[in-house]
């Protein structure tokens, strides 16, 4: 098995490291305590294409491999896992899902403004009754002529306070929910459209997270995301390749905690030596950077795999699972070895800490993960 990136994904894992260090390093902590959305410095990274790194060419996409978008997502995430987020559901659940199961007059339309960032993209499956079982979902489309008529009240909308192209998962069978089941592009300023209350999250607070309300909204039938009833299918090809995204935003956000983490244990002194000088810490730091590692190879196997297109379900959902946790404990062990400057806002890894929560419940729990690894698990066993 070879390792080592190619050129080319050196090149562009440092162009995104330079990018994050010179544009949302200066931000990340004002950004996170206004819970502000960063559009200067999102306007730069569309020049860039992070928000088309996987979509065709064609379309003003560049098309780039998984490992290479992995790369990418770490990298911002290791500096502001709120814009980490931002790309990584762009593309990974808008985007992607788009170019595989648009027709050629929605890639068209939609494509070129959201892969030039010129648009940003949301994905609207959660509702107050329906989360981790998706087909609870009440949201419905009512065809009448050439539209459907949309109700939906969705809730936790990632990018929702800014997104422009919206893949709403609704049913267009009210008493079949799982026949139903489908998505349908919507544009913000369709009348009936609203965005609700921006949340006062946790972590990720530089991400614009809200519901979106659907009241008699019409939307033409043409933006139809694949066939009827294919919304299940287009939810769980997204949500497989959005976990990947994740895994690659819970990498940066474990190595942006053990950095900071490392550079403290060397500046603090305490029984007059530096920090790093104590088996302790060091142990511990041993302990964060071989997880953080473990993490990253994980999420490149499944990043891997996809670009080969194998099955792509097991890879991702492990990845994900130990990348969340990961990242969750490598921020807590960093705010240990800062003692009680860990606790205080003055200091970044205490940002990492509640970032690193987000990473083990959006787009799949822990425990969802669990249960399609055992379901494959167990598949294999049969077989």
């Amino acid at each position: 098995m070879d390792f080592t990136l190619s050129v080319k994904q050196k090149q562009i894992r440092r162009m995104a490291r330079q990018f994050a260090k010179a544009e949302l390093a200066p931000i990340a902590k004002e950004i996170d305590e206004e819970g502000r959305f960063p559009w200067g410095a999102v306007e730069k990274m569309g020049s860039l294409n992070f928000f088309g790194m996987q979509a065709p060419r064609q379309y003003g996409g560049a098309e780039t491999d998984s490992i290479s978008y992995c790369l990418v997502i770490e990298e911002i995430s290791r500096v502001c896992a709120g814009m980490g987020l931002a790309i990584a559901v762009h593309n990974s659940v808008v985007v992607y899902p788009l170019s595989q199961f648009g027709n050629d007059e929605q890639k068209a339309k939609f494509l070129p403004p959201l892969t030039a960032g010129e648009k940003v993209g949301a994905f609207c499956l959660t509702e107050p009754n329906a989360g981790s079982d998706a087909l609870s979902i009440e949201s419905t489309a009512i065809l009448d002529g050439n539209s459907y008529v949309v109700n939906a009240n969705k809730i936790f909308v990632t990018n929702g306070g800014v997104a422009d192209t919206l893949i709403i998962f609704t049913s267009v069978k009210p008493g079949d929910v799982k026949r139903g089941f489908s998505a349908i592009l919507v544009e913000r300023g369709t009348p009936g459209f609203e965005v609700g209350l921006l949340e006062n999250n946790c972590g990720m607070r530089a991400n614009p997270v809200s519901s979106i309300v659907l009241t008699d909204c019409r939307v033409p039938k043409a933006n139809l995301l694949g066939q009827e009833g294919d919304g299940f299918k287009i939810a769980m090809g997204a949500l497989d390749t959005g976990r990947i995204g994740i895994a690659a935003q819970a990498v940066g956000i474990g190595q942006g905690a053990l950095d900071v983490s490392l550079k403290y244990a060397k500046e603090r002194i305490q029984f007059r030596v530096p920090l790093a000088r104590h088996q302790a810490i060091q142990m511990m730091l041993a302990d964060m950077g071989t997880m953080v590692e473990a993490a990253r190879l994980l999420t490149l196997q499944a990043a891997h795999i996809k670009d080969q297109r194998g099955e792509l379900s097991c890879p991702s959902a492990m990845a994900k699972l130990f990348a969340g946790r990961t990242a969750s404990k490598v921020a807590s062990m960093g705010v240990q070895i800062h003692g009680g400057y860990g606790y205080s806002k003055d200091y970044p890894i205490e940002r990492y800490f509640r970032d690193a929560r987000a990473t083990e419940i959006y787009e799949g729990t822990n425990e969802i993960q669990q249960i399609v690894i055992a379901r494959e698990l167990l598949k294999r066993e049969e077989d």
